[in-house]
């Protein structure tokens, strides 16, 4: 029945080890449930109708991919897309929240199309071997700054623009305790040590007074502000078409590099290169998006996070059924989940940033015309704090320094193509 409703499959893991790498994911991705509401409440919507609908949008998704596609992915309302939404559309471009939520539903519909002509696949079989590992490093590497920004170990400086922050109290201190406590656990082999070490760091918090438990128990609030809210005034205009374009460009790239480097990490990637369902998670993606801003939010999308789950050994649907759940259970226990700060997730975001990094290998350093497009994807996703502008950077060098070296042979007229529409990205 496991095999049937989720891929489950006894030989290479266990309900158990699925059901942990689940909650491992949920608690990594816990933050957005607190994160989204405060970001799309600057725009003037009810943050209390956010909170039900980021629940919401995040459970359904995921619980439809563990179904549907049968893979380890989770979704949510995605991080930076919602930044977008809100900072740049909203408060910068003066336009209103009904405005940006129909310009995220036009994109969903576009990817629904995209997705079934097989357009968004054959971007995927395009990208080159050594720029997937590089993908599946390159997020190693961005989610593991991430994890360290929010636990201020890193944290802004105005001469550096990053800086060590201040490691002997706070959150600096916590998230070093965790880092410290969870590597520990994974040298010794501990069963669940990504968990554990979530769970334990948060206990810790709560002495430190980082952690703050404030109720367990609350009555998710309507959705009935912010559901449907639709503006379709402006639908036929230039502006809109650049939103439209901006969100689908941002979201198509942010997916493709997020499941490449997560189904990379889980070896499924077969050896022809092919990752399996694909065009399945395309779909629950689209249809996510566009059931999102009819609810209420920004962009739906895979997140990266669920790498924490496969780290864990989660293989299978079920792992993304668990998640699922588990927001379904965090929408009567809001005060609970939302307790867990970020100092206690980010030592999970850092070591799995490691474990990403393992195939790194498959690289060949030495070979300069794969190396260097593979090193530009990886180290700019960090520092441009974007998985696609990575993904694109890193396409880009590949058919530039093939092209240019004489190496036409290893360059197909998709890439060309890709790199072409690449360039106009940054050209408009």
């Amino acid at each position: 029945m496991l095999e049937k409703l989720f891929g489950f499959n006894p030989k290479e893991t266990s309900v158990r080890t699925e059901i942990m790498a689940g909650i491992t994911t949920f608690l990594t991705m816990a933050y957005i449930l607190a994160v989204n509401p405060s970001i799309l409440g600057e725009t003037g919507m009810d943050k209390g109708a956010l909170f039900t609908t980021t629940v919401l949008m995040s459970a359904l998704p995921t619980i439809f991919m563990a179904l549907y596609a049968k893979l380890p992915l989770a979704l949510a309302p995605g991080m930076g897309l919602n930044a977008f939404f809100a900072y740049t559309v909203c408060l910068i471009m003066g336009y209103s929240w009904q405005f940006a939520l129909t310009a995220v539903f036009l994109e969903g519909l576009a990817f629904i199309l995209l997705t079934v002509t097989n357009l968004r696949e054959k971007i995927v079989e395009v990208i080159p071997p050594a720029l997937k590992t590089a993908i599946s490093a390159g997020i190693g590497l961005y989610i593991a700054f991430i994890g360290l920004k929010n636990a201020e170990v890193i944290v802004d400086n105005p001469a550096t623009l990053v800086s060590l922050g201040k490691l002997t109290s706070g959150s600096g201190l916590l998230g070093v305790i965790g880092i410290g406590l969870t590597s520990v656990l994974l040298v010794r082999n501990v069963k669940g040590a990504l968990l554990i070490g979530i769970l334990a760091t948060t206990l810790i918090g709560i002495p430190m007074g980082i952690t703050n438990l404030d109720g367990v128990f609350s009555i998710p609030p309507s959705v009935e502000p912010i559901f449907m809210k639709f503006e379709w005034s402006h639908v036929f205009t230039a502006e809109m078409a650049t939103i439209v374009f901006t969100l689908l460009f941002v979201d198509l790239f942010d997916c493709i590099g997020t499941v490449i480097g997560v189904t990379t990490r889980a070896n499924m990637v077969g050896e022809d290169g092919k990752i399996p369902n694909l065009k399945k998670v395309f779909m629950v993606d689209s249809l996510s998006t566009a059931a999102g801003a009819a609810m209420g939010t920004s962009t739906v999308a895979v997140y990266v996070e669920s790498a924490a789950g496969v780290n864990e050994g989660g293989r299978s649907g079920l792992t993304a059924f668990t998640t699922g759940v588990c927001f379904l259970v965090a929408l009567f226990f809001a005060p609970f989940f939302l307790a867990i700060p970020a100092a206690a997730t980010a030592p999970v975001l850092v070591l799995v940033g490691l474990m990403m990094m393992s195939n790194i290998w498959k690289i060949d350093f030495f070979d300069y015309k794969e190396s260097i497009p593979a090193f530009i994807c990886m180290i700019f996703m960090p520092l441009a704090y974007s998985i696609s502008d990575g993904i694109l950077l890193g396409h880009l060098s590949y058919v530039i320094v093939n092209l240019l070296s004489g190496n036409r042979k290893n360059l197909t007229t998709g890439m060309y193509i890709l790199a072409i529409i690449f360039l106009i990205k940054f050209l408009i």
